[in-house]
């Protein structure tokens, strides 16, 4: 196996759980390919549970296109194919086998009378041949 991490990413943990939700399970090159459409609006991704007024996509039901997240997420997917890769693992027999959002670390927004919250994630991707 293999695997890669990636702490306190700028992404949403919402939109982040549903895209590695979309990918878990599922062949690495043909996942790299599926999160390029996703990036270039061809195809959404299901949301399956943060889709209260959410509306459908063509062929799924409520669905979105998370750009940001699909982005990050595939650089991730790249380190854990680099990290196959120095392992002796064959890159084009790899599968998701364990792909996690975790919330990240809480910080501040900077302002001077009203502050939020910054939206961190973090990313855990293993991989292993099939």
């Amino acid at each position: 196996i293999a695997k890669a991490v990636s702490f306190n990413l700028p992404i949403s943990i919402k939109h982040s759980t549903e895209v590695c939700n979309f990918i878990r399970g599922k062949n690495l090159t043909k996942v790299k390919a599926l999160l390029n459409l996703v990036i270039n609006k061809k195809t959404a991704v299901p949301y399956k549970r943060y889709n209260r007024d959410l509306g459908h996509k063509k062929g799924i039901a409520a669905g979105r296109y998370p750009i940001k997240a699909c982005q990050y997420i595939l650089e991730v997917l790249d380190s854990a194919e680099a990290n196959a890769d120095f392992k002796g693992l064959d890159s084009t027999k790899l599968k998701i086998t364990k792909v996690i959002a975790n919330k990240g670390t809480n910080m501040w927004h900077q302002g001077r009378k009203r502050r939020r919250r910054m939206k961190r994630t973090h990313i855990e991707v293993q991989v292993e041949e099939t």
